[in-house]
């Protein structure tokens, strides 16, 4: 080093690291000689290195089999780290208590590029509870946490989140463009929660409230999860969900530093009917 001091870096741990990076930017590395390039690492190292982290689950084959995506181990260690954090340390209890009182599967999740990353799962002790794991990621546009954070934002902001976003279809309700998810969006911020009655799974129910932090932005969402008619307007059931929901976020993004009468993003809650 130019400094005199001696370098302690690992040459093998840091091309391990810029490959993952490069992965992370959305590159497959379908084409090895072209991620060979753009990585700055020899096409025999990377190889090698591809294979290390497929083994290790640190890597994934992509669904059609070209290319890799970040893979569900490093995920559970992000998710790790993460639950160090204060929001998690301030969440859990109350998605506990949330839980407990309504009998559902309770959850925090944050945007992760164009997925939600599920960082918390609380569930009662009945039979049916959510698939949903910590370290899950689910596409942002599809789900009712993605939907609540991205109906706090302004359209600037959602063009940012949203910005190569393929609007794939999870089931006949998803929104498959920008113009359908505005518009569901819309509703949402209107009505201060995003529901599921079954949009993102069948028989599966829905609804997801913002975090937010002392600047008022979202940082997070909650949501609870439990069979598709718990969720029904004809349910009865739904004043006691959007209570219940409600007063958790707020009570979460206060303990993050948010007070009312700071900036909410214009946001009108108003109680289904």
């Amino acid at each position: 080093m130019s400094d005199g001091k001696p370098s302690y870096g690992v040459p093998p741990v840091e091309r391990a690291i810029a490959l993952l990076r490069y992965i992370a930017d959305g590159n497959d590395c379908a084409n090895t000689s072209l991620a060979a390039k753009e990585t700055g690492i020899n096409r025999t190292t990377l190889l090698r290195l591809v294979e290390t982290l497929h083994r290790e689950k640190m890597i994934q084959h992509n669904p059609d089999g070209a290319g890799y995506a970040l893979g569900n181990g490093l995920i559970h260690l992000a998710a790790r780290a993460l639950y160090s954090r204060d929001i998690v340390q301030i969440a859990q209890p109350e998605l506990r208590r949330l839980a407990t009182t309504l009998g559902l599967s309770a959850h925090l999740g944050v945007i992760e590029g164009l997925e939600i990353l599920y960082l918390l799962r609380e569930t009662p002790n009945l039979h049916l509870v959510s698939n949903v794991r910590v370290g899950s990621r689910l596409p942002v546009h599809a789900t009712t946490i993605g939907r609540i954070i991205l109906a706090r934002h302004d359209g600037g902001q959602r063009d940012r989140l949203l910005k190569g976003c393929d609007f794939r279809a999870v089931t006949a309700k998803t929104p498959t463009n920008r113009k359908a998810l505005d518009a569901q969006l819309e509703i949402d911020r209107n009505t201060g929660l995003a529901w599921s009655v079954g949009n993102f799974e069948a028989g599966i129910g829905s609804a997801a409230a913002a975090v937010l932090d002392s600047t008022g932005e979202p940082v997070a969402a909650i949501n609870v999860t439990g069979p598709e008619h718990e969720f029904a307007e004809s349910s009865g059931r739904r004043d006691e969900i959007h209570s219940a929901l409600t007063a958790t976020a707020q009570e979460i993004s206060q303990q993050l530093g948010f007070r009312s009468g700071r900036s909410d993003n214009g946001l009108n809650i108003t109680r289904p009917r």
